[in-house]
C-alpha cells in the first residue's frame, strides 16, 4: 500500500539526537495518518547513527535506512532520499533537532486548506545564533541574491512539505551540481512560506570551510553571472588602456611632457592583459555549460537499503 506520508532526512553526526527526533517524528506523523514512511539516508557518518537507525527498523518496518557509500553532501543525500520515497505527501526535514517534527501539523493542515499550493517550506523570521552567524547569513543571501539570475528567498529552512507530483518534477533536474534551494527556485509552482523557530544547539557541521564551499558552490551551480563580470572587466580594462593610451598618443604629438618607455610598456601589457581576460571570460562561459554536465557521475551511490526499499 503506498503510502500517504514520506518522511525523509539525514544522518551526519546526528545519533545524541536521533531517539528523540524518531519519537516525536513519528507521534507527529501518526497524529495525522497511520500509513507513513520514515527514511533516513546515512550521508557517510562517523557516529552509530546508522546501527541505532537499524534497530528501530526492527522495532517499527515503517522505518528505512539508505546507506550510501561514502559522503556525497547534504543536498545529494536529501534528493537520494525523494528518489526512494513514495507518499502521496513528502516532508523534509534535519534530524539534528534544530527544526522541529512538530511542524509537519502545520504545514499539513495549511496546504490541505489550500487549494492548488504544492509546497509548504518554512522560514526565519529571526535568523538563530550569534552575531557572526547572523552577519554571516545577512552576506551570504545578499550576495547571493545579487549574483543569481533569480530571487532566493532569505533564511529559509529545510523543513518542507510537498506533494507527490512536486517532488516527481522536483527529481526530473538531473544536475550534479547544484544546491536544493537553487533547485526550489527554477522549480516554480505555487508554494507558501511559514515562520518557523529554528533552534540553535550550541554547534554546526556546517563549518566556516563548508559554508564558504556552500557558497562557491551555490554561485557556480545557479549562475554564469561570475563568467560575464570578468568577460566584462576585460572589456573595461581593455577601454581604459586604449583611453590612457590615446591621450599619452595625443600628447606625444603635441609635444607635452612624456616619460619615455614607461608608459608603452605599462599600457601594452595592460591592453593585452583585458583583452586576454576578455577571450577568457567568452570560453569559460561555455565552458561552464558543458563542464557540469559533461561528466555525468551520479549524484550518489547507495551501499545498502535497509530494509529492502525499491527506488520508484
Amino acid at each position: 500500500m503506498k503510502p500517504e506520508i514520506s518522511v525523509v532526512t539525514t544522518l551526519y553526526m546526528s545519533a545524541p539526537y536521533l531517539l528523540e527526533f524518531v519519537r516525536r517524528t513519528i507521534h507527529s506523523v501518526e497524529a495525522i495518518t497511520e500509513n507513513y514512511e520514515v527514511i533516513f539516508v546515512s550521508d557517510g557518518p562517523t557516529d552509530n547513527a546508522p546501527e541505532l537507525v537499524k534497530e528501530l527498523s526492527l522495532i517499527n518496518s515503517k522505518i528505512r535506512l539508505i546507506e550510501l557509500s561514502r559522503n556525497f553532501g547534504h543536498h545529494n543525500a536529501i534528493m537520494a532520499g525523494l528518489e526512494f520515497s513514495n507518499g502521496s505527501f513528502v516532508f523534509i526535514i534535519d534530524s539534528d533537532l534544530e527544526e522541529s517534527p512538530e511542524d509537519i501539523l502545520v504545514f499539513y493542515k495549511t496546504l490541505q486548506s489550500q487549494e492548488g499550493i504544492d509546497s509548504i517550506y518554512g522560514y526565519q523570521e529571526n535568523r538563530k545564533g550569534g552575531l557572526f552567524e547572523k552577519i554571516s547569513g545577512w552576506i551570504f543571501y545578499s550576495l547571493l541574491a545579487w549574483i543569481s539570475d533569480f530571487p532566493i528567498r532569505r533564511n529559509i529552512v529545510m523543513s518542507r512539505l510537498m506533494t507527490r507530483n512536486y517532488v516527481d518534477k522536483l527529481l526530473s533536474f538531473t544536475e550534479r551540481e547544484f544546491i536544493f534551494a537553487g533547485l526550489i527556485e527554477l522549480l516554480g509552482f505555487s508554494t507558501i512560506g511559514l515562520p518557523i523557530k529554528k533552534l540553535h544547539k550550541g554547534s554546526s557541521t556546517y563549518t566556516l570551510k563548508r559554508k564558504i564551499d556552500l557558497f562557491v558552490n551555490a554561485v557556480t551551480s545557479m549562475s554564469a553571472k561570475p563568467l560575464w563580470l570578468i568577460f566584462k572587466s576585460g572589456i573595461t580594462i581593455t577601454a581604459i588602456a586604449f583611453s590612457i593610451f590615446a591621450i599619452f598618443l595625443i600628447r606625444y604629438f603635441i609635444g607635452g611632457p612624456s616619460v619615455i618607455g614607461w608608459p608603452s610598456l605599462i599600457l601594452s601589457i595592460w591592453m593585452i592583459g583585458g583583452i586576454i581576460i576578455s577571450f577568457l571570460g567568452i570560453i569559460a562561459v561555455y565552458l561552464s555549460k558543458i563542464f557540469s554536465e559533461v561528466k555525468g557521475r551520479p549524484r550518489y551511490i547507495v551501499s545498502k537499503i535497509t530494509p529492502s526499499l525499491e527506488k520508484k
